[in-house]
């Protein structure tokens, strides 16, 4: 990985990239930017709805620098949904948050501590399907 991004900075010559085995045009920077930041993007489930970001951050900040906790909200009752996420400033640091509080209590609470996934769209291509129009309503 470090190879990668010293490549990404123009610090390989085209000789070692050869020897190493990689072809810069086959690499998009966006895709190191982007898994970089789910590897040191952790979920966490089971929170309490009392849990607040700061008190998610700190419980995690004792084993690296947290870069952002979130808590998920639901945009009706404005409550917690009882899960969030916290990122790290590196993979070591998220890696041991994911070991030291995995099954740990928080607020009470058991949490579980997962590394975080891509965000999928609930309309798979952000399209939605369509369904045509409403059908007649049968006996007026």
């Amino acid at each position: 990985m470090a190879a990668l991004v010293r490549m990404m900075r123009g610090n390989l010559t085209a000789k070692t990239n050869e020897r190493i085995g990689i072809s810069s045009s086959l690499i998009n920077p966006n895709f190191i930017i982007s898994s970089r930041s789910f590897v040191s993007k952790l979920f966490v489930g089971g929170l309490s709805f009392y849990t607040t970001e700061q008190g998610l951050s700190e419980a995690f900040s004792q084993y690296g620098q947290v870069v952002e906790a979130k808590i998920v909200m639901d945009r009706v009752s404005d409550r917690s949904k009882g899960f969030g996420f916290v990122t790290f400033a590196s993979e070591d640091e998220a890696h041991k948050a994911l070991d030291e509080m995995n099954g740990k209590m928080l607020s009470g609470r058991v949490i579980f501590v997962d590394y975080a996934k891509p965000s999928r769209s609930s309309y798979g291509d952000g399209m939605p399907i369509a369904r045509g129009p409403p059908e007649p309503a049968l006996g007026s």
